[in-house]
């Protein structure tokens, strides 16, 4: 896909990684420091699997209906308020 990812699929769905995790923070840094390095994904801090990142999915073009933690397509509500981040 040549679209770049649009910011606000960059945070994960609620349903998929609760605000409340307690890695959470740690998560969205790993996250933010494989999209900013171009790494497909990362190791999540809290579990040790690897994770692939929303510009990653993004690239492929279409949801896969894994359930992915930050998966672009997918509707509802995102990030630790529930909103994209310029809302």
């Amino acid at each position: 896909m040549s679209d770049e990812l649009p910011r606000d699929r960059r945070l994960p769905l609620t349903d998929r990684l609760s605000p409340r995790h307690a890695a959470y923070a740690r998560i969205l840094a790993a996250h933010e420091e494989a999209l900013r390095s171009g790494s497909p994904g990362y190791v999540d801090p809290a579990s040790g699997f690897f994770v692939f990142t929303a510009g990653e999915l993004w690239e492929r073009g279409t949801c896969c209906e894994s359930g992915c933690r930050h998966c672009p397509y997918a509707e509802g509500p995102r990030g630790p308020r529930g909103l994209p981040p310029d809302v």
